[in-house]
This record gives structure tokens, C-alpha cells and sequence, in this order.
């Protein structure tokens, strides 16, 4: 039997199908947990994040239009928006205090090539970028969305988004070898 799309399955739980949500949270929750735990670098926060994620995507279920994009690119919207709303919240609080040495475990499997100390130092040259160069590294290169999904979902044209994960790149390459 051939697995369905994200975009049917979504429909489906457009549709009433709730219980199909289920398809999309074993194909994602692993990808967005890292994501928000590459942004928030706090393991319990990424958890909480990524259940509210998958509770907004049934929740706003009915918004969702795969004319209008992919249904990756549509919930990675959502987690920015959420992860957004997660950083005014912790503004509000002032509890804007991070201690760039402590770092929680990455789910990703290591590779052979890799050695744990050149994650620890990317970890650290990654959290020394600005939160725009971060999340956009974080969408292009570790959630794989393409650079026209990237520009539709910031509102910048195609060319803008090149030049700025250009910049990030390179900034984070010079951060990487500074350590």
C-alpha cells in the first residue's frame, strides 16, 4: 500500500479524521523537537513546544491550504509563530538568562566522520548567532525546507533569502573556527 502525502493526510484530518493526525506527529515530531531545541537549546521547552505545535495544527486544521504550500512549510510557519510567541512570553518574564555551556542531548544520530567535540563546538557557534541567522540555518539546513518555501514564509523574495543564509553561513563558519 502506498503511504499517503502529508497534504491528503492532512486532509483527512481536515475532514473529521482526527485520529490521522496521528501519521503526521510519527513523521514529524522527532524533526520539530530538534528544531525548537536548536532554537530554545532547553530540552523541556522543545518538548513543550512540539506538543503545542501538533495541538495548533489541530486546531487551526481548517487553515490549512496545500495550494498555498506544502504541509511542511505550513506547520514550520506554525512553530516559527509559536516559537515567537514562546520568545515574548520569556521577555515578558524576564527570564532571558541562557548559559551557552549546558547544552541538551540532540536526538540526531552521530556520525562516524564526527567527533562529539565538533557538535559541541557547532552547538555553541550556532547558539552565538543572532536568533534570524539561527532560525534560518535551522529551516534551510537541518529541516531541509527549500529557500522560495523559506522567503514565502518570512515574506522576503527569493533572492533576499540567498543572500541572508549567504551571510549566516558565513558568519556561523567563522564563529565555528574562532572557538
Amino acid at each position: 500500500m502506498a503511504e499517503l502525502t502529508d497534504e491528503k493526510i492532512m486532509y483527512k484530518v481536515k475532514e473529521g479524521e482526527l485520529a490521522e493526525l496521528t501519521q503526521l506527529f510519527d513523521r514529524y515530531n522527532v524533526p520539530v523537537y530538534n528544531f525548537f531545541l536548536r532554537l530554545t537549546a532547553e530540552a523541556a521547552i522543545s518538548e513543550d513546544l512540539t506538543q503545542s505545535l501538533f495541538y495548533r495544527i489541530l486546531r487551526y486544521r481548517n487553515s490549512f491550504n496545500a495550494a498555498a504550500g506544502s504541509f511542511k512549510s505550513w506547520m514550520y510557519q506554525m512553530a516559527r509563530n509559536l516559537h515567537a510567541d514562546h520568545c515574548r512570553e520569556k521577555l515578558r518574564l524576564s527570564e532571558v538568562i541562557k548559559n551557552v555551556h549546558e547544552y541538551p542531548e540532540d536526538v540526531l544520530e552521530k556520525e562516524d566522520g564526527f567527533k562529539e567535540h565538533d557538535f559541541e563546538q557547532l552547538k555553541k557557534a550556532m547558539a552565538s548567532l543572532g536568533p534570524v541567522d539561527r532560525e534560518l540555518i535551522v529551516l534551510s539546513r537541518y529541516e531541509g525546507l527549500k529557500y522560495a518555501e523559506i522567503a514565502k514564509m518570512k515574506s522576503m523574495s527569493l533572492s533576499a533569502v540567498k543572500v541572508q543564509i549567504h551571510r549566516a553561513l558565513k558568519e556561523l563558519r567563522l564563529l565555528y573556527f574562532k572557538q
